[in-house]
Parts: structure tokens; sequence; C-alpha cells
């Protein structure tokens, strides 16, 4: 490995250790989630670089956060410390941006479903939107009114319809998807230009490939497409009306080892290679990158309750499973993640005999296919010890599945570039008084005094 991987293992050794032997975690919170400080910081820095090399010196770019990657508010202040604003996708996720005191200017928000109320408050906040689709455009277009200047950018986002990736739920650009102006379909490239022409307040265009399972290259040709499109649009009406491109995000993460792969740099070279015209200093930019500025930063860490087995399978029940890695569970083809084994103190668990026992790693969920890794070759485990999911920074915090009423783990910050590790708080231990008042129980008659 890289001496930057290597220096990522190491944080995280010291950190697992420093977790236990802090209080983090043990027999009353069975499980927590980590988040690397350190680690995060260099993704943002190394995603404001790949863009500083390519682009005309002060052409204006946004790196604005996907939200919905880690809806945290002490992450998404961490990371406009580091310059990035957020992309938002609903009014909770924009409540977050601005508590975590991102400036209007510095949100772009972007969803398939937006009510005339969120559109009329992004308005008045001067915050920026791209309208998914013709009818949402109309709804702006009657919020504008005859204002020739709206107080925040508006924009277009239109769907290339360039393929899909490996995996078909995170490709927004087939033919079929959801997302917004499916640019190949009959008609559909003349309609989004005489929207533009007809409407001089439209000044942005946006697109966004898809994510994890989508290569390089065919992100790189949605851009291209979006790019072109343009400059067509631009022509047609005889000035550039489109000032700024919204290229979204996507870059896919390795979740095979520590290895930082694909890099920005690449990604970035890669556009300057496929569409030149996007970095001449002619348009502004945005990014809203999300799971590759936080994945390799995150740990969830969790006590095996129980050591079983069955049919002869060893089985290392844990307190982390489908309520928080979720998409592992349900779909772990597509969102393998790799586990490590620690002992009781948070020692890396030595192998012992015959070396690696294949062993499934369960979670508490009441369902048979809870399990984040089946026969997966690891140091035995026996109650007591610790898993480590690794790669779990995005995603796996903040979008929890509350199923059986599991509590929402404590996650914490760590810094251990020091002598000590230090750890600060991101979010408290949910409370099993909060679940009970989040279901209801204000309204426990409710129902009964129904007749």
């Amino acid at each position: 490995m890289t001496s930057k991987p290597v220096a990522m293992a190491a944080r995280r050794e010291r950190t697992v250790r420093a977790a236990v032997e802090q209080g983090l975690l043990g027999p009353d919170q069975p499980v927590v989630g980590l988040l690397d400080v350190a680690g995060i910081r260099a993704a943002a820095a190394e995603l404001r670089a790949a863009f500083e090399e390519v682009v005309t010196p002060g052409t204006p770019v946004l790196h604005a956060f996907a939200v919905k990657a880690a809806a945290l508010v002490p992450v998404l202040r961490l990371l406009a410390d580091e310059g990035l604003g957020c992309e938002v996708a609903s009014p909770g996720e924009l409540a977050l941006a601005r508590a975590a005191g991102v400036t209007p200017d510095r949100i772009v928000l972007d969803s398939p479903a937006k009510t005339p109320a969120e559109l009329r408050e992004a308005l008045d906040l001067g915050i920026a939107v791209n309208a998914d689709n013709p009818q949402e455009l109309d709804r702006l277009g009657a919020l504008v009114g005859d204002h020739a200047d709206p107080p925040a950018p508006l924009g277009l986002r239109i769907n290339p319809q360039v393929g899909g990736g490996s995996i078909d739920a995170m490709s927004t650009a087939t033919a079929t998807s959801k997302f917004g102006v499916a640019l190949q379909d009959p008609g559909a490239r003349e309609w989004v230009v005489r929207a533009f022409t007809e409407r001089p307040w439209l000044t942005r265009l946006h697109a966004h490939v898809g994510s994890q399972g989508c290569p390089l290259e065919l992100m790189a040709a949605g851009i291209r497409v979006a790019y072109e499109l343009a400059e067509e649009i631009n022509e047609a009406v005889g000035r550039q009306q489109i000032d700024a491109l919204d290229i979204g995000g996507g870059l896919p993460v390795n979740f095979a080892s520590d290895e930082i792969t694909p890099t920005y740099r690449e990604y970035a070279q890669l556009l300057r290679t496929t569409v030149p015209g996007l970095f001449d200093g002619r348009y502004k930019l945005v990014t809203e990158f999300g799971r590759s500025l936080l994945a390799k930063s995150g740990l969830v860490l969790a006590r095996v309750e129980y050591a079983k087995s069955a049919g002869g399978r060893p089985i290392a029940v844990t307190h982390a499973g489908a309520q928080l890695a979720t998409r592992t569970v349900f779909a772990p083809d597509a969102w393998p993640l790799r586990v490590l084994a620690y002992d009781a103190e948070g020692r890396p668990k030595a192998e012992t005999g015959d070396g690696q026992v294949p062993q499934d790693i369960a979670g508490p969920c009441c369902f048979a296919g809870d399990l984040v890794a089946r026969e997966r070759p690891l140091p035995e485990l026996a109650a007591g010890d610790l898993v480590g999911l690794l790669d779990t920074g995005a995603y796996y915090f903040s979008n929890h599945f509350a199923y059986n009423s599991l509590p929402r783990p404590g996650v914490y910050g760590f810094d251990a570039t020091g002598d000590q590790v230090r750890f600060a708080t991101v979010r408290e231990p949910q409370t099993v008084d909060e679940i009970v008042a989040e279901s209801g129980a204000a309204h426990a008659l409710g129902l009964s005094r129904l007749r």
C-alpha cells in the first residue's frame, strides 16, 4: 500500500483501542460510528486541488457536498470549513445545511419532487435551484414572474441517457431514469433549447450520470453531452445565457482495500481530455460529490454479543446489521463491506490454530437475512470481541433503518494525528425514550378514542 493508506490504517488501529479505553463502546453502548477528521480534510483538499489544476485561473468553482451522504450538522460544518458548500434534496437537508452555517450562495437544491413551498423558500433565501422537469420549470416561472434577474441561479437538469453502470439503482442516466429531462426522447432536445430561449432567467444546466458502479468514462460522456447542449443553447439565443454547468458528483469508491481509487485528479484530468471547453473560463462549475468525500473515513465498530454455529458454520451475532448497513444487507453483491476483527480491548485479533475461519457476521435485526458478511474468512470471533465495518463514512451513519426500533448509534469524530486520540461528538446515541416519543407516545390513546 502507499503511504496514505498505511497512515489511514495506523490511525484506525489506534482509534479502535482508544474508543474502548475511553468508553465510547461497551456492553451498554455496543455499536458506534467513528469518523476520521484528518481523512475528511484530506479528501476535501484533494477535490479542490484536482479541479484547480484543470480550470482556467479565476474560474468560480463550487464543490457542493451531497448532504444525503452524511446528513450530520458537524460533518457539514467541517466540510464548510474546508471550503465546500452543500447540495440538498429536501427541506430537512436544507435545514441541516443552514444549521451548519452554510450560506445560501453555497447551497444547491436538487430533488425530483420539489413542492411549491420548497421552491418559494429557495428563491426567498437566494438558493440555486435545478428544475427537474417541464412542470417544475413552469412552477419556477410563475414564481419568478417578470423578474429578469431572479434572486438565485436557476437551472434545468437533463438526463443525457448515456447508459448505466453495474448497479442499476445508482445509474441516473439510463433511458428510463426518473431524473431530469430525457434528452434523447423525441422532441426533448428541441424543447430544452426553446425553454431556455423563452426564459432568459434560466442560466444553468445540470447533469449527473450516477455514482457507485459507474465508470469514469461514462460519467465524462454525460458531462460532454451537457456541455455540448449548453454551447448549442448559447448559440441559439445569441449570447452566453448559460453561464454555469453543474456536473454532479458520483466518483466511485474502492471498497476492496484502503487504496483511494479512482482519485479526483484522475477524474478531473479525464474531464479535461473529454470536455476541454468545460475549463476554459467561460462557465462557472458546480460539483456534487458525496460518498467519495466521506466513505474511506468511516468505521462502524460493534460488539459481538454471541458466537454460535448452525449447520457447521460459525456465526458472530453483532449489533451492526441492517439498521446501519441497509444497502449491504439487502444488496450484498453491490455493496460489500470489509470486516476487521478485534479483541475486547480493541486490539487486532490474532489468528490462531488453523488461521482464518469462514464465518457469518450477523446483525441484531429479527430476520434471517440480516448479515453484513457471509462465510467471511476472519480470525474466529468470540463473545465480547469487536468487529469493524470499513468504508462506512457515507450513507451508513445518517440513513438509519428503524427496523425493530433499534436506536441510532452515537457518532464521533476522531483525531489520531497526535500523541493521543481525541474524540468529538457528532451525534449522541439515541435513547429508548426518544424512540418511544417519535413513535407516537404522546398520542397513545388517539386511535382508541375513535368510534
